[in-house]
């Protein structure tokens, strides 16, 4: 089979790249705001960036700083397309399978055509500030462009490399759902950044030597090594670690190209596949036999079951669950941490009894049909309420133990779960009303978690609801205050378990008593609200 010229290729695909950035700032004002808005914050923040690392020129950890910043921006480009794998349409090289194009000619174009970007740019920036910190000397400054060149052209490849190679993954069901740890990628690592950043101001970089002796022969930071080892005179070393990196990035394209290889050339697996009950359905058989029979069962399985596959409700219970556990554990680990903070846990994990309605969106009307009276809707919420008590009770109490562990508080568990439990049903008892009350669309497409026009009555719905769960939950919460002030009040604190465990029954028992009959009312409503979306 003959194949296309080659000749030009490399300027179409750039062509190409910023057609689509164009193309797609057509689509809307709002967009085209939003995209110019990035622009000038993000230049903005990489010109800060390179001016803090200019200043640390002369520094002696000024070495240390450009290494590591090197290979964290490394470590980004490489997870960058696993977990966002649609932010950049050219990250997809199955788009061109059809054309008869070779993978060496390809590769050459699709990584020209990388660098074109807000992101490319804002590397750059940290690069260029990196080796001009390290830098010292006419060689050291002809070491820097050649490190800067190859430093940037690893990171533009490792994020292809790593999309091409997982392609398959990501367009599918699967792998969009891979985005979902996003979340909790995100959550977990500002923690991470937040602990780091509170020991290294109090023990200073000299703590991060032992790793930037390790990191500087990790290609790409290795070349910013490499500019720093020629300042230093150790030209051999320079060269090696310049060479290490060069070698790196040719087995990155090697690797590239292979992969693109097998995507030209090779079926997808995903067509082939039998038609055949999986591991998911027989486990959802499974969990049917488990739970109550009637219409609570059903209520509940069906929830339980948009938590696992609907990808906006599991993004939104991964990250409540991260969140739920990280702050009081990073805070106790910190040692500035309270056992209380275990009930941060409660109030995360019980906002997504919230806008319970919206989450079927349009598909609401099945359920509406299913329900005739305040019994069948008081049926419904109660599944639903349910379905969240499994997850939300069991992690809750987790979460307080790990805390009280690592703070070495057990004398005070029992009243932290009590209080925990407590605000859990006020948190469900709430979620409940305002689920009736305030419903609101949530989009299938895009990011966003509420439709133009419903901000409002989103706020509304939440704000007001964890507002009236801390007035609920205020009477155990005094309680416990009064039993810690009282002298005698330790002996008594045991408790609170078992108050808060009935009291957060007896609110949510009351909300759904009170929720139902206004909910078989305002079904219409209801259906007119969350299909929107």
């Amino acid at each position: 089979m003959s194949t296309a010229p080659t000749t030009g290729l490399t300027a179409t695909f750039v062509r190409l790249k910023l057609s689509l950035l164009r193309n797609g700032l057509r689509q809307s004002t709002g967009r085209r705001a939003a995209y110019v808005t990035s622009i000038v914050f993000s230049l903005l923040f990489a010109a800060l960036q390179m001016l803090g690392l200019v200043l640390l020129r002369g520094n002696d950890h000024a070495g240390t700083v450009a290494v590591l910043g090197t290979a964290v921006v490394a470590l980004g480009w490489a997870v960058l397309p696993l977990f966002f794998p649609s932010g950049d349409e050219t990250l997809d090289p199955t788009r061109l399978v059809m054309l008869p194009l070779r993978p060496q000619p390809m590769v050459r174009a699709l990584l020209t055509a990388s660098l074109v970007g807000i992101g490319p740019l804002f590397t750059l920036c940290l690069l260029v500030g990196s080796v001009i910190s390290v830098a010292h000397g006419a060689a050291a400054f002809g070491t820097a462009v050649v490190a800067t060149v190859l430093a940037l052209l690893i990171c533009m490849a490792l994020a292809r490399a790593v999309a091409a190679a997982n392609i398959r993954l990501l367009s599918s069901r699967k792998g969009r759902d891979l985005a979902v740890l996003s979340g909790l990628v995100i959550a977990i690592g500002a923690q991470v950044v937040n602990f780091g950043a509170q020991r290294l101001g109090s023990g200073g970089l000299a703590q991060l030597e032992p790793v930037w002796n390790i990191v500087r022969w990790v290609p790409p930071a290795s070349a910013i090594g490499a500019v720093e080892s020629v300042s230093q005179g150790s030209y051999g070393v320079g060269v090696a670690q310049l060479l290490l990196s060069a070698a790196a990035l040719a087995g990155l394209l090697a690797q590239w190209s292979r992969s693109l290889t097998k995507l030209m050339t090779s079926p997808d697996e995903s067509t082939l596949q039998a038609a055949e009950p999986g591991p998911a359905e027989r486990s959802s058989a499974n969990l049917s036999r488990l739970l109550p029979t009637g219409r609570t069962g059903t209520v509940m399985e069906r929830t339980l079951r948009y938590m696992w596959r609907d990808p906006k409700t599991k993004t939104a219970w991964v990250t409540a669950l991260a969140i739920g556990m990280i702050v009081p554990v990073f805070n106790a680990l910190q040692g500035t941490g309270s056992v209380y903070f275990a009930c941060f846990a409660a109030g995360m994990l019980g906002i997504q009894m919230y806008n319970q309605f919206g989450q079927d969106t349009s598909a609401f009307w099945m359920v509406a049909m299913t329900i005739s009276s305040p019994r069948d809707a008081y049926a419904e919420l109660r599944g639903r309420a349910l379905a969240l008590l499994l997850v939300t009770l069991p992690y809750t109490a987790l979460v307080g133990v790990v805390t009280a562990a690592l703070l070495g508080a057990w004398a005070k568990l029992p009243e932290t779960l009590g209080l925990s439990f407590a605000l859990l049903g006020a948190m469900l008892a709430t979620g409940t009303w305002s689920s009736v009350r305030f419903p609101y669309s949530i989009p299938q497409e895009g990011y966003k978690n509420v439709v133009p026009g419903q901000a409002g009555i989103a706020w509304a719905s939440i704000v007001g609801g964890m507002v009236s769960a801390a007035l609920l939950a205020a009477p155990v919460i005094a309680a416990t205050i009064w039993l810690n002030a009282s002298a005698d009040g330790a002996d008594w604190a045991w408790l609170l378990l078992p108050v808060g465990c009935v009291y957060g029954v007896l609110i949510l028992r009351l909300s759904l008593r009170l929720a139902a009959p206004r909910a078989a009312r305002r079904l219409p409503e209801i259906l007119a609200a969350v299909s929107k979306g």
